[in-house]
């Protein structure tokens, strides 16, 4: 699978969550559930869980803010479990303008910082 930016408008989503105690085994589980479900998706340009003791990170990016809203809809019962299980300490959304505020709306009530694309690299 490989998913295609033309326009270079890719949106990324860092989200932190504190797993409750007792249930790092539990989120563990559920991570090669959001994988597997998420490998499905044709926006997807990179998704993986990363682990600091009972801090879990979940870099992801996706094509646009179309990809970021088809992919929280298709988690949407994996995320509702996740926050059962943990809380979500912090939540960035970083990408261009344009893209951002497509999803102000939608996100807004989840309090993310929103970081605006610059300068960069790609290749």
């Amino acid at each position: 699978m490989t998913a295609v930016n033309p326009n270079g408008c890719s949106v990324s989503i860092h989200p932190y969550f504190k797993v409750r105690a007792g249930h790092l085994d539990a989120v563990k589980a559920l991570m090669r559930e959001f994988v597997g479900k998420t490998a499905t998706e044709e926006k997807v340009l990179y998704y993986e869980f990363t682990l600091n003791g009972d801090e879990v990170f979940c870099r992801e990016a996706y094509v646009g803010a179309e990809g970021v809203l088809e992919h929280l809809t298709n988690v949407g019962a994996l995320l509702d479990r996740m926050l059962t299980l943990s809380d979500l300490t912090r939540l960035e959304i970083h990408g261009p303008a344009e893209e951002l505020a497509k999803l102000r709306s939608p996100l807004g009530h989840l309090n993310p910082a929103w970081f605006t694309y610059e300068w960069g690299v790609k290749r």
